[in-house]
């Protein structure tokens, strides 16, 4: 992660600001090590304290220069941490966005949103504490050394000697202590999307009468947890007694190098203790590093894990073909998508997900997609949403050829409904304003009447303020449902992409639901993927999906008539719910 530092934003002249403060502060240890040892010198040697009130004076000058000195250094990191936590935190948002939700669930929510929000403020402080520690690592020992080497050759050796067994011993317990970092950082991940699963399903738990079983499942993933942390902390509280051990003999070899020499009379008190007082100061960069290394690990991991999804975000844009110059991305009722022997194969030995699909949508047309569990319905879904990308096939959009449709101009104009909204920590109308932050008060009040929310609205003490999500009032599936369709309301696109929306609903709630989605269809290209065939009676064309391939197309009626795929789905449906 230390040569990755380098290509973040505004580094070289933070860099060269930190180095320029950290040769000053060292100058100013030189200085208040010199003019303190000639004060004490002097005072020992019977001088009277007021005669050395202008060494004094100069002594609390550098002391003072140092304090500044380092105040600023800290100042600095703390500005460029913040900035660049704040550009991580765009950076990360926007390429999940990009990754789409099929990532997001391979990952796990629980733990993407524990890196965006608490792994951005551990880095912040890992960038915070870093840099001007490995700063004054680089240069503080050095000239210190030099300095001692000119008083007195004997000591200058003997802390040449003792430094590189210090560094060593470092590296050591640096690795052991990454080894139980990223054991710990695994057990979080665990716990963070076990915490979030568990939140979701608590209501199915209740109602099943397993929440009391299901504390031993989380006691366990708790305990794991606080066995990793306990580990690292074991570690690092050894590294900081070993560190400490190891400096105070070096510094008590030097006293014992000086002390023999000054009984003797072979060495004069001035610069031995100018010598004793700079020892401490030279270890002492290396040991903050130690110190903090520790502190600031998780903050290291946690970069690198979102530079992971950053870099992963853009391989996959590498991927993609070029985009035209001369393609109308914007969907009118004139517009037209063609689909060409697209594939999707996840695995080179593994059955495709999609294979060979061929598929046409024109104008402001509703298309189902059907067919049973694992059919290819949300990959499809997903290929035409732009959140994945086919590893087969040619895909045309107004007569223009694709490669696919990740471009962010195509994205704009698409509102994803899942099967499991995600309901943010905050009030109600800014989870509602998720597509369109800029949206008035008034203008979310008439999406979320729109959506069926102005029961639920009028009923909470603080209207719309509300604060709902993690930490605040619960919602239950079908409000969670009725935000993400307030969502798509404010945001009024012209496609509208739905995953399994009503999978998690008991039926009488998905049929009040559907009274209110289906004005929402009008005027827009509309894709659901669903397995509940009610919603099929309302679409202007329906996909029969079987094993990645597209078995039968038609309307509702055709499709029956025909006696094929889809008429012994609506059989078995019928037969099922008797």
């Amino acid at each position: 992660m230390g040569r990755g530092l380098m290509k973040y934003k505004g580094i070289i002249p933070v860099m060269g600001i930190l180095a320029g403060l950290t040769l000053i502060q060292t100058i100013a240890i030189l200085m208040q090590a010199k003019w303190l040892a000639e004060v004490i010198s002097a005072l020992f040697a019977g001088g009277k304290l007021q005669e050395q009130a202008g060494g004094v004076g100069l002594f609390l000058l550098a002391f003072g220069l140092r304090q500044c000195s380092g105040l600023l250094m800290q100042r600095t990191a703390a500005r460029f941490a913040e900035r660049t936590g704040l550009s991580l935190r765009k950076q990360m948002l926007s390429r999940l966005f990009e990754l789409g939700p099929r990532y997001a669930g391979k990952e796990g929510t629980g733990n993407l949103v524990t890196l965006v929000l608490e792994g951005v403020t551990k880095f912040r402080t890992y960038l915070e504490l870093f840099l001007p520690r490995m700063l004054a690592t680089g240069i503080t020992p050095a000239l210190v050394w030099i300095y001692v080497f000119m008083l007195n050759k004997n000591s200058a050796v003997i802390l040449l000697l003792t430094f590189p067994i210090i560094i060593v011993f470092m590296i050591l317990i640096g690795m052991t202590a990454q080894r139980h970092t990223l054991r710990q950082l695994k057990t979080y991940k665990q716990l963070s999307n076990h915490f979030v699963d568990s939140l979701r399903g608590l209501e199915t738990l209740k109602f099943l009468g397993r929440s009391k079983q299901h504390i031993l499942s989380i006691e366990k993933v708790s305990d794991s947890y606080r066995s990793a942390t306990m580990k690292t902390l074991r570690v690092a509280f050894l590294s900081s007694f070993a560190l400490d051990f190891f400096t105070m003999l070096s510094v008590a070899s030097v006293a014992v190098s000086l002390g023999l020499p000054l009984i003797k009379g072979d060495i004069e008190l001035l610069p031995a203790l100018t010598v004793l007082i700079l020892a401490p100061e030279f270890f002492l960069p290396v040991r903050m590093v130690g110190a903090d290394y520790h502190a600031t690990l998780d903050g290291k991991e946690a970069g690198e894990s979102m530079e992971k999804i950053i870099s992963a975000a853009e391989e996959e844009a590498a991927k993609a073909a070029p985009i035209p110059a001369n393609v109308s991305w914007t969907w009118t009722e004139k517009s037209a998508l063609q689909l060409r022997g697209v594939g999707v194969q996840y695995e080179q030995e593994g059955r495709a997900s999609l294979d060979a699909v061929d598929l046409t949508l024109k104008g402001l047309t509703k298309v189902g997609i059907i067919g049973e569990s694992g059919a290819g319905k949300s990959t499809l879904a997903d290929v035409l949403g732009g959140f994945l990308r086919p590893t087969s096939g040619s895909i045309e959009l107004n007569g223009s050829s694709l490669g696919d449709l990740s471009a962010a101009s195509w994205r704009e104009q698409i509102t994803y409904i899942p099967q499991k909204p995600y309901i943010f920590s905050g009030s109600l109308a800014d989870n509602i304003r998720f597509n369109k932050p800029s949206a008035s008060l008034d203008d979310v009040r008439s999406a979320a009447e729109a959506a069926g929310l102005g029961g639920l609205v009028s009923g909470l003490p603080n209207g719309l303020d509300e604060m709902i999500g993690g930490g605040g009032r619960p919602l239950s599936g079908g409000q969670e449902q009725r935000v993400a369709l307030a969502r798509a309301l404010l945001s009024d696109r012209s496609i509208i992409v739905l995953d399994e929306p009503t999978a998690h609903l008991d039926i009488e709630t998905e049929y009040e639901l559907k009274e209110t989605m289906l004005p929402l269809f009008e005027d827009k290209l509309v894709i659901m993927a669903t397995h509940r065939l009610h919603w099929m009676q309302n679409m202007d064309v329906i996909v029969v999906m079987d094993q990645g391939r597209i078995v039968e197309m038609g309307t509702h009626e055709e499709l029956i008539a025909a006696r094929g795929a889809y008429y012994a789905l609506a059989s078995w449906q019928k037969e099922d719910s008797r």
